[in-house]
């Protein structure tokens, strides 16, 4: 998570930190902090999930995230536009 939003020289950066997606200040810098609160969410480390972004163009933070399949996480993509379309 700090790794594709930090690093530009993470492979997929450009999805991520290229995008302007953050880590909060409190999550990047207070792993404790992170673990609690995710831990703490429905499902918490279910079978087959990881974590995901409720709105994929805002940030890794509370509010923000969710315990999820891998179904879940795919239909929750950014939509992906033609070199033609604008909107």
């Amino acid at each position: 998570m700090k790794d594709r939003c930090n690093n530009p020289n993470s492979k997929i950066y450009h999805y991520y930190g290229g995008r302007g997606i953050k880590v909060c200040d409190e999550w990047a810098n207070d792993f404790k902090a992170y673990y609690d609160h995710v831990i703490a969410l429905p499902n918490a480390m279910g079978n087959d999930l990881s974590i995901d972004r409720i709105n994929n163009d805002g940030d890794y933070e509370p509010g923000n995230v969710r315990w999820a399949t891998r179904l879940v996480q795919q239909n929750n993509r950014r939509k992906k536009f033609t070199k033609n379309q604008t909107t």
